[in-house]
């Protein structure tokens, strides 16, 4: 999930070239990417279009940001889309585990009305301070939640807080990780809005990447190659980790690798990226 492109659910002549696209993750919009007047078009455009299988054929991870769960669309939203093959629903503007679970209710209420069996997993916008100070328990409110993302632009721009100084970004960043981290659920970093800023995009992935997160969003496919890049171990850490599965020890006690010392959580760590390379082309 290195990276998710994000689809404005009514520009259609977009979707076949993203599914085309390197992203990992299509994440198919039908809140801020879309005009009022536009989202009940939106809603039937993307529904007809993931109707279809070639996503999976594609070997994409597909994911629908809805309208928020107070709004007047969202209940339109979830019966157009509960009962498609999404791997993850995006509920923004939640801000408390109230709010939290009044939308997993209603989520619920739908998905009986409509005969659903499976129950899909959600991925819970941060994107206030409030939610920001309850994300822990936002992310362990309910065992749907898969995981977190990161939302800087309405977290930050309303409050005058500058995104240029990566400080800020690093703070928002941290607290949003552990928070995933407390849950046991991924963390996503937040799309960035400058399109041909490869410079200020890359700053901050790799921030994002030294923190543990998953990937990032991305608003334009060239950003993709660059998300791809920036959450792709190195081939320094990849020998690396090899080295510490090598030598570790049939026991579980620690063991030393190049002149350190590693225990079970570095191994776990040596594992995990090991494991990416069945999953990312290289």
């Amino acid at each position: 999930m290195r990276s998710k492109l994000f689809v404005p659910g009514n520009r259609p002549a977009l979707f076949a070239k993203a599914l085309a696209s390197a992203a990992e993750m299509l994440s198919f919009d039908l809140e801020d990417a879309v005009a009022g007047d536009d989202k009940g078009a939106a809603r039937t455009q993307v529904a007809a279009f993931l109707r279809g299988a070639s996503h999976r054929a594609a070997d994409k991870q597909v994911v629908v940001r809805v309208n928020a769960w107070h709004t007047s669309g969202w209940e339109d939203d979830l019966r157009a889309i509960l009962p498609l093959d999404i791997d993850l629903l995006n509920l923004p503007k939640i801000e408390s585990v109230e709010q939290l679970r009044q939308a997993i209710g209603e989520i619920e209420a739908v998905e009986l009305q409509l005969g659903l069996r499976r129950a899909v997993g959600l991925l819970i916008n941060i994107e206030t301070p409030r939610a920001l100070r309850h994300a822990a328990q936002i992310a362990r409110a309910h065992p749907r939640v898969r995981g977190l993302q990161l939302g800087l632009g309405d977290l930050f721009e309303p409050h005058g807080i500058r995104r240029a100084d990566l400080r800020n970004v690093h703070a928002a960043q941290y607290a949003l990780r552990m928070a995933a981290a407390e849950a046991g659920v991924f963390a996503y970093d937040a799309a960035f809005p400058g399109l041909d800023d490869e410079a200020g995009f890359m700053a901050e992935a790799d921030s994002a990447r030294a923190l543990g997160f998953a990937g990032k969003s991305c608003v334009h496919p060239r950003q993709v190659a660059w998300a791809n890049a920036a959450f792709s171990p190195s081939e320094e850490e990849i020998e690396a980790a090899r080295r510490i599965v090598g030598a570790a020890t049939a026991d579980g006690s620690a063991f030393a690798v190049d002149g350190r010392m590693v225990d079970a959580p570095f191994l776990a760590r040596a594992r995990a990226v090991l494991a990416t390379l069945d999953r990312e082309p290289r």
